[in-house]
């Protein structure tokens, strides 16, 4: 399990054991401090709100667009008919079909859906690899915030992230 606490609380996820390249490579990143200082940089109420972009930590705005950062790899999906978009699903983003008709997600950024029913459009397309166990209160003010250009909330939700001890 993996806690990301961000300035508006604190999100617990379980990360699944059918997605064993995202679930390493998430853990990797995690205990690099790789998503520390960075934040939920697109935030759309109703349907999710995504993280992970090296480009949004202080000092690094001048590296690229919010959205378009991360390591320098992909990852092969791991796409399972069981693993929905339902609310609180944990999913990896990536670029669009036209430019990775392989849909390889991105090597970092992630995004949690919001939505109380679900983005279940997006089944079958984007690999889901975990899903919220608790603060799911913490996602819902995220959502609720106000967002500017490009759904950017006005104000920073910087996140810290750490693995939590296996529980015996």
């Amino acid at each position: 399990m993996i806690l990301i606490k961000t300035t508006l609380g604190d999100i617990t996820v379980q990360l699944y054991e059918d997605t064993p390249l995202h679930k390493a490579n998430f853990e990797k990143l995690v205990s690099e401090g790789f998503y520390n200082d960075t934040v939920f940089h697109r935030v759309i109420s109703g349907f999710m709100n995504q993280g992970g972009d090296p480009y949004t930590k202080p000092g690094n705005e001048h590296m690229g667009r919010p959205g378009t950062g991360g390591p320098d790899y992909t990852i092969p999906a791991e796409i399972h008919p069981h693993l929905k978009h339902k609310k609180g699903a944990l999913a990896s983003a990536r670029l669009p079909d036209q430019v990775n008709p392989r849909r390889e997600s991105s090597g970092s950024q992630f995004y949690i859906v919001n939505a109380d029913n679900g983005a279940h459009f997006l089944d079958g397309q984007y690999t889901v690899f975990g899903e919220v166990v608790e603060g799911m209160d913490v996602v819902d003010a995220i959502a609720a915030t106000k967002t500017g250009p490009d759904d950017m909330p006005h104000e920073r939700i910087e996140m810290q992230m750490e693995q939590l001890a296996a529980q015996a």
